[in-house]
């Protein structure tokens, strides 16, 4: 019976914080500037069948990650008129109490993954500073870091189960925008699918692009390490007037 009830109090909550996110209106709760950069998206047949699809999934397929009040905290943490950095991501991370929203981070209590352990020995090689001790990149996004996943949800221990369901429409739309209506910007294009999903971003003169491989154990030390992509972005922004990242 206790857990019976437990289950349906959780029920409860995922519904509240789903109909707050993604409302049935398709009025998305979302940081202002992003509503106003991405409102065509919301009307879009995709994005209904998309809507749709994560509430159905975190109602009834759940545990599904980040917690709902979380799906868009990329974009509420880093708002579109403050972005003057974009690093792609894949996947939530898919492990219990992980994912906040942010590629690459995890809450504060969470022991830090492979990928980020390295992401902080890069700094440390580049920068010379000490990393963060825990793994929430949420500093980052607040100073204009946009921390995108490809895909913003995804089943407890099924990494990829939420792909090919209209996220990726949705986060490519975000990134065009942020490419075609801003200007200096740097985008960072860790491994083949970053560097995919990212192709059509002009270089030349409007924004500074940096690729490596992806700082995963497997492919860390095949070009991730000695990127000195931290560096590279402080200089970038402090060439074009804008503050740099305390990484």
């Amino acid at each position: 019976m206790a857990q019976r009830n437990a289950r349906r109090l959780q029920t409860t909550q995922y519904k509240s914080h789903l109909d707050k996110r993604l409302k049935l209106d398709m009025e998305v709760k979302i940081e202002d500037g992003w509503k106003k950069a991405l409102s065509p998206e919301f009307s879009k047949p995709y994005f209904s069948m998309l809507t749709d699809f994560v509430k159905k999934e975190y109602l009834n397929n759940g545990p599904i990650y980040p917690p709902a009040s979380q799906i868009f905290n990329a974009f509420d943490l880093c708002p579109f008129d403050k972005t003057k950095v974009v690093i792609i991501g894949q996947d939530p991370y898919h492990g219990e109490g992980q994912a906040n929203g942010l590629c690459f981070s995890v809450h504060p209590d969470i022991a830090i993954p492979p990928s980020l352990r390295n992401i902080y020995k890069e700094i440390e090689g580049d920068l010379g500073t000490k990393p963060p001790t825990t793994g929430d990149l949420s500093h980052w996004a607040e100073q204009g870091v946009l921390m995108l996943n490809a895909t913003l949800t995804v089943r407890a221990h099924q990494a990829g189960s939420h792909q090919n369901r209209g996220w990726e429409d949705f986060t490519d739309a975000a990134i065009a925008a942020l490419a075609q209506e801003k200007d200096n910007l740097v985008f960072i294009l860790w491994g083949a699918y970053a560097q995919r999903k990212g192709e059509f971003i002009k270089r030349s003169k409007k924004h500074l692009v940096l690729t490596s491989p992806h700082p995963s154990p497997l492919a860390a030390h095949r070009g991730f390490f000695g990127n000195h992509h931290f560096s590279k972005t402080n200089e970038y922004l402090i060439k074009h007037g804008k503050t740099p990242i305390e990484w």
